[in-house]
């Protein structure tokens, strides 16, 4: 059928979607702009720290990206934004999309490496190979991404509504379907590590439980919480986008598709899309759980006590310290003595 009689309802396209990213945006800079001033005094000391310092920024940047589709989808700026959101903003809401997915990812090999292999302490670990691999993951995605800017080249019709594909030229089309499924790709293979990942660490911290009940209840607790916070997250934010998103890609390059169906997996892409776009006010949340220097700075800057907290790594170290201190205090004795 004609592209004329596959019309959208203009409430939902212009008025509805608008005002949920425009709810998004507001919540979503406040929140990661508080993080981003947070984490500048959390030392980058620990791997997944790096991981989340650069969950802040992407998520900071993709929130920048939504007031160019606010505008353009409700019509109040010019047709010239429209060429742009497709060319430049809406590549960039991806590509920060899926570098987020991506340390996750990272997140949760950390977590599972400390937590199910603490003896295997490697380079891995260290804060300059997770400082490596955060370039690595910004490059990688951006290699897939910028193609699209590029090959989004056609010239539009002046004053028309703009629609995305018709700027692509051919290899542009064949880019934007190959990009896309590899996109998808990494988003499931990352779920399904983070499952396995995840599952691996609560069956040891239920062994390790089982051992000794001593004080377990309270880090057990904890470490379910941060686990169940990030996987609530993926359900909640992008499971559902990522069901959606591969018919309407068919739907979208040549696929035979009627236009009502055309239309129903448009506004389900768009809808589950503001929940993948959610997640930039829900990481926050992740970030107070996940990082207790994080959670300590926040509380101290906004004066509020925070209650002694049993973080096993802390405790770790604090006695270490403290074992290393008495051993330094009796060598001086000693001196001392023998002098």
């Amino acid at each position: 059928p004609p592209a004329e009689s596959c019309s959208q309802n203009p409430v939902i396209t212009q008025q509805i979607i608008p005002v949920l990213y425009l709810l998004v945006f507001i919540a979503g800079v406040l929140l990661n702009g508080v993080s981003g001033w947070i984490f500048c005094y959390v030392p980058s000391s620990k791997s997944f720290i790096v991981y989340l310092k650069n969950i802040v920024v992407a998520d900071f940047l993709m929130s920048l990206t939504f007031p160019f589709k606010i505008l353009s989808d409700s019509g109040l700026g010019p047709w010239q934004l429209g060429v742009f959101v497709c060319r430049v903003s809406a590549v960039l809401f991806y590509v920060n999309m899926y570098v987020g997915i991506m340390f996750f990812g990272l997140i949760s090999f950390d977590r599972y490496y400390k937590i199910v292999k603490p003896l295997l302490t490697s380079f891995i670990q260290s804060v300059t190979y997770s400082k490596l691999l955060a370039v690595t993951v910004w490059l990688l995605m951006l290699l897939l991404a910028v193609p699209n800017i590029i090959l989004t080249n056609q010239s539009a019709k002046d004053g028309t509504h703009v629609k995305c594909m018709e700027l692509k030229n051919e290899l542009g089309l064949k880019w934007h379907k190959a990009s896309n499924y590899i996109f998808v790709g990494i988003f499931w293979i990352v779920f399904l590590l983070l499952i396995v990942f995840y599952t691996a660490i609560t069956r040891k911290i239920f062994k390790s439980h089982m051992k000794s009940r001593k004080n377990s209840i309270s880090v057990k607790r904890k470490s379910s919480r941060n686990i169940f916070s990030i996987m609530l997250v993926f359900f909640v934010c992008f499971v559902p986008y990522h069901i959606a998103r591969i018919s309407y890609t068919q739907s979208q390059t040549g696929a035979p598709f009627s236009c009502q169906s055309k239309e129903i997996l448009y506004y389900v892409k768009e809808f589950t899309l503001i929940l993948s776009a959610a997640n930039v006010c829900l990481d926050p949340i992740i970030y107070f759980f996940l990082c207790q220097p994080f959670r300590e700075i926040l509380c101290k800057k906004l004066h509020i006590p925070l209650k002694a907290q049993h973080d096993p790594e802390t405790s770790k170290t604090r006695r270490g310290n403290a074992m290393h201190e008495s051993t330094a205090n009796k060598k001086i004795d000693s001196n001392q003595d023998n002098s």
